[in-house]
């Protein structure tokens, strides 16, 4: 997925790098030969790999002529190096790659520098960084509002809620480059915001702390007692997001909770078997083919079991089954994972899908290959149904509803239109067992 179409509707204090939105993530060992012989420079060896990995491993939709792209953009290096063609520097191929990824075609494939790297592998892996904690939509001009707050965060201890509007730093206009500068540096500043459009004044200092954003439990009231809502805010974290999931179900059932919406806004995916294990915490079964070039492979998940082409290939413990209504949330951030969790509720008929239009790449795989000090995210999968339907690039809720600047005003009231929405939509949602649209 490039810069240029990967959406990013929230910015955030965790950075909003070139990272999310997998579908599913596996990362690959470094990939060793290069396509010429002999003595080359880091650039044009970097170059090589990632070219071999594009001709040989691609599995998207993409029907760009490859090995002409790869013709094209070996002159474009041939040109950058041109002053140094036996020692071009590695980072000389960087924007030459990155260019060569978004002429590809496919948004699920882009090249990670070295920093985009690094935090890629603190998101996927569950570690460590400088951070705050909080994640921000877009208002007025460089200001922002608080749209999420990451439990046990920098941003959480400092007191930042929802809906928060961020206006200075340290008595100077809010900018998001002040913002970064101050994560990086650790500094401790004053972050001057209003709630409820009340003026407050707050602290707060970046501290390393973990990257695991693993999905969380909260109830609403509903037209017959409570509905649960399940906010997953991504499907990485470093595993556990499925087992999370079915845990939180659980609660909800010994709550006697009247139905469960699923936040899926600004999840922009991660591991394809964590979301599938979660979905099956609402879905009896699924099954799907993956198609490469080395041809189908099966994968049927049934109460957080999953298995390919007939094997084990992961588990929860003590899984449940959410049989009552539910409703999932999307917007135009929800993206590679978050689009297939929203498509097999709707396959299955288990309840609508309300909010807007999804990213468009969830149809897909991806595999990360480590390539010198970066790395390349290259789509070596795309799915279908058993019956050969493909997977929609996108999900069309079933219930419309524009998020945007509205929405975010609508916040900084106080006010979440499309979770009352959802709300609305369990009264009309199927139950398992009373599914008059099912599938067999």
């Amino acid at each position: 997925m490039n810069a240029q179409h990967r959406p990013l509707p929230a910015l955030s204090f965790l950075r909003a790098a070139r990272t999310a939105g997998l579908t599913a993530l596996l990362l690959g060992a470094g990939f060793a030969p290069a396509l010429a012989q002999g003595v080359v420079s880091p650039a044009q060896d970097l170059f090589n790999r990632a070219n071999q990995l594009i001709q040989n491993e691609y599995g998207g939709l993409s029907s760009v002529d490859r090995p002409g792209l790869t013709r094209e953009y070996q002159t474009r290096l041939d040109n950058v190096c041109a002053p140094t063609p036996d020692t071009c520097a590695e980072a000389k191929a960087y924007p030459v790659l990155e260019a060569e990824l978004t002429a590809l075609g496919d948004e699920h494939s882009f090249f990670q520098t070295p920093e985009d790297y690094r935090d890629f592998r603190a998101s996927a892996t569950g570690g460590s960084r400088l951070q705050f904690g909080v994640k921000l939509s877009a208002l007025d001009g460089q200001n922002r509002v608080v749209s999420e707050v990451v439990p046990g965060s920098a941003a959480e201890d400092a007191g930042l809620r929802r809906g928060d509007v961020l206006l200075s730093i340290d008595g100077q206009p809010y900018t998001y480059e002040n913002l970064r500068a101050a994560r990086e540096q650790g500094r401790t500043i004053t972050l001057g915001a209003t709630r409820l459009e009340q003026p407050l004044t707050l602290t707060i200092t970046a501290r390393e702390s973990s990257t695991v954003d693993l999905p969380r439990l909260s109830f609403v009231p509903a037209a017959s007692g409570e509905a649960a809502v399940i906010r997953i805010p991504t499907f990485l974290s470093g595993g556990g997001v499925a087992q999370r999931v079915h845990d939180l179900v659980g609660q909800a059932q010994d709550r006697g909770a009247r139905g469960v919406i699923v936040d899926l806004r600004g999840n922009t995916g991660g591991s394809l078997a964590e979301c599938d294990s979660s979905v099956s915490a609402f879905v009896p079964s699924l099954t799907r083919l993956a198609r490469s070039p080395d041809g189908n492979a099966r994968t049927v998940v049934s109460r957080g079991t999953r298995l390919e082409d007939g094997r084990i290939a992961g588990s929860v413990r003590q899984p449940n089954l959410w049989t009552g209504p539910v409703a999932v949330l999307v917007d135009e951030g929800s993206a590679s994972c978050s689009e297939f969790f929203a498509f097999e509720i709707q396959y299955a008929r288990r309840g609508p899908v309300l909010g807007e239009q999804t990213a468009g790449v969830g149809n897909t795989a991806t595999r990360v290959f480590p390539l010198g000090e970066g790395a390349l995210q290259l789509t070596i999968l795309n799915y279908a149904k058993p019956d050969g339907t493909p997977y929609p690039v996108s999900v069309t809720p079933d219930v419309v509803r524009a998020q945007g600047e509205a929405a975010t005003r609508d916040l900084i009231r106080g006010q979440d239109n499309l979770l009352s929405a959802g709300v609305e939509a369990l009264d009309s949602a199927p139950t398992l067992g009373l599914n008059p649209f099912g599938r067999p």
